[in-house]
């Protein structure tokens, strides 16, 4: 009981009920993306059947643009939420149907709107109680990254070092305000998305290129069609040396300000 007692704020022991409903947003989310793994669901984002459906998607953003607009950003908001793999995969389809422009911008909504809801949910779950249950030595680096969270998330955001889903649960954990996170979360992930977008407009040609030995492959009831494009290819070099430059850019702030020590206050 004391344990309890002194997790929470008032001093009086949390009630079953309240902790079933701080829990049950985050339950939720994990069964779900339990099922989708185990009915296998979570493989319909992929080139593949892009490229099979691709002639009906088309379509049907060329006669309901506004509707297969706010789908999309419905689908990247629970693909994102879920911590489900795709998120790549997503805007690059986004570039694909919708353009650079308004594939980009759809993409970049629903990633930032996922990401905040999981941070939300972690932090109502978890964030408080880490927190005060933290060691000294956890507890000052905690204080040090919400002091400069957006900076920190800046970077780990422009620089994908750690899973996407990771730089949406970690900071909830330690106690991370909510604007810093949704900027740095909006901005940080920018580049990443619109180059991405970029990538899938150039896709059209390929997917209309390899169209009729894809088709003519699956009618014959081979196993192995698929379309011969790698993302990991668009990632070159030379992208990923800027997304360095453009992360180390947002710790400048941090270094100056660690150079320069404590200030005094008046």
């Amino acid at each position: 009981m004391r344990d309890l007692e002194t997790d929470m704020p008032s001093g009086r022991a949390e009630k079953p009920a309240d902790a079933s409903r701080r829990f049950a947003p985050l339950v939720l989310i994990a069964i779900l993306a339990l099922v989708i793994f185990a009915m296998g669901w979570h493989r319909a984002l992929s080139l593949e059947n892009l490229a099979r459906h691709h002639a009906t998607l088309a379509d049907l953003v060329g006669r309901h643009f506004v509707v297969a607009l706010a789908a999309f950003v419905a689908i990247y908001v629970a693909v994102v939420t879920l911590s489900l793999p795709g998120g790549t995969i997503l805007s690059v389809t986004g570039g694909l149907l919708f353009g650079c422009l308004w594939g980009g911008v759809t993409a970049l909504i629903g990633a930032t709107i996922g990401a905040t809801l999981l941070f939300l949910i972690a932090r109502s779950a978890f964030g408080e109680i880490l927190t005060r249950r933290a060691g000294p030595r956890l507890a000052k680096l905690a204080q040090g990254f919400r002091e400069d969270a957006f900076n920190y998330l800046l970077f780990l955001r422009l620089v994908p070092v750690f899973p996407f889903f990771l730089v949406n649960l970690a900071p909830a954990l330690v106690g991370v305000r909510l604007a810093p996170f949704v900027a740095a979360t909006a901005l940080g992930i920018i580049p990443a998305t619109f180059a991405f977008a970029f990538v899938g407009v150039g896709l059209n040609s390929v997917i209309e290129s390899q169209a009729q030995s894809f088709h003519d492959c699956e009618a014959a009831g081979r196993g192995d069609c698929r379309i011969d494009f790698d993302i990991g290819a668009a990632l070159t070099p030379h992208l990923l040396a800027a997304f360095a430059v453009l992360g180390l850019l947002a710790l400048i702030p941090v270094v100056v300000k660690r150079l320069r020590g404590p200030t005094a206050r008046p």
